[in-house]
């Protein structure tokens, strides 16, 4: 699959064309477009040759074109010309917080700076600081990032669950068509639903061990095969360069084996001491005493047989569950199936790609009760924000839609910018016609966000908080925000926050979400769909959930519409 190699080559046109100072409507063209790539399931060539490029969310006859070009020829045009004349070394410059690219283009422009190391020998000899627009405190932030973007890149690099799920997918399925194989399981931090993924573990169960291994090792997406056995294959995948390891167990270890490749390690060590103290020996092999074999096909009864219930793998961690589990009083968490809705999602009246009516449909396909249009408010210009006109135009709309459909409640809604000035974007009469109004901040990120917040939630119409800290995965630090302060306040107003399930954003995270649950606040689940198939990442929003130890209860849009009306009406 070519999918993730032009995705990126996209995201460098679009780095490129910051740098040159662009417009940001191509830019943000180009970054739809990888994404769109990066999200597809399908590989391009298959979708190319069956003329549906356009249908793709988020490609149109531009971007169709170049497509086209690389697949028939190996190369691109555009990306030849927008790369021409830029050093490679600034291209790493866009990784680093607090420095963004018309920094860099004034960097390379006026100092000559070409690399990493340059721009350190500019900022320690003060000539960075002398340049028109910059300062002593712009040039700390930019000190503080390249600090911050120097530790990450000593680490093991992580990819978020939600890229990482397609490469699972992919040897998951091949496996599944290996005649040998007779089980499969995939453990590790992806199963225990961490928001970031550093290596894939896959356990199987089948015979002719050397076989599946063999299989495992020659599929065509693997780059590098780093070791193979009877019982044991480690590769690298050509799309991510990510580390994936395929074990063949016994079946009457499968469960054990399950249980400890899960994880994580500080859960294993604690549930090893409770075997210890039982007389027994825990292992990836099973439950032994002495040397006779208790138990392991199966891992709910090895939790069992150490005394306690099934323990679900999100929350194994060690962070209280063994003790709640050996008192059997582990929690019911949210699942899947409970959500009835998503009240944050784009349509093409802004940056979406779909219409309403076509949003409405898929979620009904969802089984969902109802959804929430959600688009930017009129200061986004770069996202295509709603002018008060075009807003009204919008709730026409909806209700002329609301009155056609049967099986689903479109309601009236607005992600509107919290403005410097702690105001809102649209005025009270705007807002009052609306079934919901989600607060966001998109501008001035480190300029008063806590107290911004905190001016918005006494709006009598706000009722929703979006992505409350605006971290992303990706490399995006976030708001400069105090998060207890705003959840003091949420709780005083009863406002709801946001986990948004944007693989990239995860925000709130597992222990801000926590937090807001001991709070007494109430959270809601949304997508921040900008197509109808990224409706689909509610899951990763719900695995956070799960994560933060959060139940049907916690999460509002887990209410029937009749309740869910009722809670936005009243709290």
């Amino acid at each position: 699959m070519k999918n993730i190699e032009i995705a990126k080559i996209f995201e460098r046109i679009a780095d490129a064309l910051e740098i040159k100072g662009e417009n940001k409507f191509k830019i943000i063209a180009y970054r739809n477009a990888a994404k769109a790539l990066s999200d597809l399931t399908e590989d391009i060539s298959e979708i190319y040759e069956k003329g549906k490029l356009l249908e793709i969310p988020g490609i149109g006859e531009g971007i169709a074109k170049k497509i086209e070009e690389y697949l028939k020829t190996g190369r691109m045009k555009k990306y030849e010309e927008a790369v021409s004349g830029i050093p490679e070394g600034l291209f790493e410059l866009l990784n680093i917080p607090n420095l963004g690219p018309k920094t860099i283009k004034l960097a390379y422009e006026s100092l000559k700076v070409e690399n990493l190391q340059q721009l350190l020998e500019v900022i320690n000899n003060g000539s960075l600081e002398k340049l028109p627009m910059m300062g002593k405190k712009k040039v700390e932030n930019i000190k503080e990032g390249i600090k911050e973007y120097l530790e990450k890149k000593g680490e093991k690099r992580r990819f978020p669950i939600g890229v990482v799920e397609k490469v699972v997918e992919y040897f998951v399925s091949e496996l599944k068509n290996n005649k040998f194989v007779e089980n499969i399981e995939v453990a590790g931090s992806y199963r225990r639903h961490c928001e970031t993924v550093g290596d894939i573990d896959i356990l199987v169960v089948g015979k002719e061990g050397g076989k599946i291994i063999e299989h495992f090792t020659s599929l065509p997406n693997v780059s590098k095969v780093l070791s193979k056995g009877d019982t044991k294959g480690s590769i690298i995948d050509n799309e991510l360069n990510i580390q994936i390891d395929l074990r063949v167990v016994d079946e009457k270890s499968f469960g054990s084996a399950l249980q400890y490749f899960t994880g994580s390690k500080a859960h294993n060590i604690k549930l090893r001491g409770i075997a210890k103290d039982l007389g027994y020996k825990l292992s990836e092999y099973g439950i032994f005493k002495e040397e006779e074999y208790i138990c392991g096909r199966d891992e709910i009864e090895v939790y069992e047989k150490l005394g306690l219930v099934f323990i679900p793998p999100e929350l194994r961690e060690d962070r209280g569950e063994i003790e709640l589990a050996l008192k059997g009083k582990i929690p019911s968490l949210v699942q899947l199936k409970d959500i009835k809705g998503d009240l944050h999602i784009h349509s093409n009246y802004s940056d979406g790609f779909d219409d309403i009516e076509t949003i409405a449909s898929y979620g009904i396909s969802l089984g969902y009760e109802y959804i929430g249009i959600a688009d930017h408010s009129m200061s986004v210009k770069y996202a295509g924000g709603l002018e008060e006109e075009r807003i009204l135009k919008q709730i026409e709309e909806i209700e002329n839609l609301n009155k056609k459909l049967k099986n689903i409640k479109i309601l009236k809604g607005s992600e509107v910018d919290i403005l410097k000035d702690g105001s809102l974007d649209f005025k009270d009469e705007i807002l009052k016609k609306l079934d919901f109004v989600i607060a966001a901040i998109h501008q001035g990120f480190k300029k008063n966000v806590t107290e911004r917040m905190i001016d918005a939630m006494d709006n009598p119409y706000v009722k929703i908080i979006a992505h409350p800290t605006g971290r992303l995965l990706s490399g995006r630090e976030g708001y400069d925000v105090n998060i207890e302060k705003v959840m003091e306040k949420a709780s005083e107003k009863n406002i709801f926050l946001e986990i948004n399930s944007y693989y990239d954003r995860l925000d709130l995270n597992e222990i801000n979400a926590k937090m807001a649950k001991e709070m007494g606040i109430k959270l809601i689940i949304n997508t921040d769909a900008h197509n109808i198939k990224m409706m689909n990442d509610i899951k990763y929003g719900v695995y956070i959930a799960r994560r933060a130890w959060l139940n049907k209860d916690d999460i509002v849009n887990t209410r029937n519409l009749k309740d869910f009306i009722n809670l936005l009406k009243n709290g």
